[in-house]
């Protein structure tokens, strides 16, 4: 049985404009503009044609960027908003946490705001009382639950909000990245009981942009871009082509700053030094980022590889040369350097034209923009080109780790340090 179902789904806003701020439809009809005013362009179209059905006690996940039409299925599903055209069918008690405080008054305390949700939710005041200390108890609010709701910071109002949708004892439960505001301590308390949740077998319709946590607690998943579904399926699959997009759309833009800062003459980055030097007696020509596969790019993984090809042209022969190269992150702070010469190479001697490729099989680096630093030199340090912050990539990632670089690693623990492993990636 389906638990949720959406069917050819549309939703059309009209779009904001400052030219309409102050006009009423009499006003259109009296200036002779209404149909100016409705024109096809002031739409906006946040959900086209949209089809999914949600199997009863699945968890079922729906990924995108900002503006993807993600919050609006949700509303729709809820009934907080109605389609524009198609069918919604939900089957069962809903409790939706979408918007943070949504419900809630803010004059008054969070005892009436609890009793004022629960009667919203279908509970009567008696069943509300009954689990009143178990919703208080769970949000952490006992010292704060008389105290009027404006006085609550936004993890309270998470921990207050998703504490009543979850004592309600929902069929369905609707969430919508409020996790994203909770106490580093409390999160992990709402993910357990969406496991618990899980066990139960209640549907859970949940939006996040915090992917690992979809794959991890999500059985399909559902990536939408501009309001349609792009693809649905098993988890790992599904997001993995939605950061195949981004990582395009990265590639795009980065690829499109570097051509405008090249065409200007401007840094990409603003305040940071970026020159050459030397007399060229050797020159570095064309530099190109590439893929392991060769393919240039521009946006990496950490798992990724990166192959840095150099074009050098010799104007005489010589026989005293070094290539370089140096890694930096956006702070300026080198996160590598190696130059031939420091590897024990033995130069013989370059004449006319040539090409060095310097691979690195593995980045392991953190999220950022890197700068990198390449050169051709003499033993003793004189160089004959060097090109200083020319040449940028970014490292795109999951994982939440800090500092400069990923080193592999692993953990290990004594039989007496009881931890959970983490989930195994699909």
């Amino acid at each position: 049985m389906k638990a949720i179902e959406v069917v050819g789904v549309s939703r059309v806003y009209q779009k904001y404009s400052a030219r309409h701020r102050f006009q009423t439809f009499k006003s259109a009809l009296l200036k002779g503009d209404v149909f100016k005013s409705l024109r096809a362009e002031e739409l906006v179209t946040a959900l086209d044609d949209v089809t999914l059905r949600v199997p009863a006690g699945s968890t079922f996940g729906v990924i995108g960027e900002n503006g993807s039409g993600k919050s609006t299925l949700l509303k729709v599903v809820a009934g907080i908003a109605k389609p524009s055209a198609g069918e919604v069918t939900v089957r069962g008690k809903v409790a939706a946490l979408i918007e943070l405080g949504a419900g809630f008054h803010p004059e008054i305390s969070g005892r009436e705001n609890v009793f004022i949700n629960g009667i919203m939710l279908g509970l009567s005041k008696k069943e509300i009382s009954g689990k009143f200390e178990d919703i208080v108890r769970f949000a952490e609010l006992e010292e704060f639950i008389d105290a009027p709701v404006k006085t609550y910071s936004s993890g309270m109002y998470m921990r207050l909000g998703f504490s009543i949708a979850i004592n309600v004892n929902p069929d369905v439960l609707l969430i919508d990245e409020v996790l994203a505001v909770g106490d580093a301590s409390f999160v992990p308390k709402c993910l357990d009981r969406i496991d618990d949740f899980r066990r139960r077998k209640k549907t859970i319709l949940f939006v996040s942009h915090d992917l690992q946590t979809v794959e991890k607690i999500c059985d399909r998943v559902a990536w939408m871009k501009n309001g349609r579904v792009r693809a649905l399926g098993e988890p790992k699959r599904t997001i993995d082509l939605y950061l195949q997009d981004v990582a395009d759309k990265k590639e795009a833009e980065f690829s499109r700053t570097r051509k405008e800062a090249d065409l200007e003459h401007i840094p990409a980055e603003e305040g940071r030094r970026e020159a050459r030097w030397g007399k060229r007696e050797v020159e570095i020509g064309k530099v190109v980022l590439r893929s392991l596969r060769g393919e240039p790019k521009h946006v990496f993984s950490p798992e990724e590889g990166l192959v840095v090809d150099l074009e050098v042209r010799a104007r005489e022969r010589v026989k005293d040369f070094v290539f370089g190269i140096g890694l930096f992150n956006s702070q300026g702070i080198s996160c590598y350097g190696t130059n031939t010469h420091l590897e024990d190479f033995r130069p013989r001697s370059l004449e006319g034209r040539g090409r060095v490729s310097f691979r690195v099989d593995r980045l392991n680096l953190i999220n950022g923009t890197y700068y990198l630093d390449v050169a051709v030199h003499k033993t003793d340090g004189t160089p004959y080109d060097y090109h200083r912050n020319l040449y940028t990539f970014l490292v795109s990632s999951l994982h939440r780790d800090v500092g400069i670089a990923r080193p592999p690693h692993r953990w290990r623990f004594s039989p007496s340090v009881k931890i959970l492993p983490p989930r195994k990636r699909r």
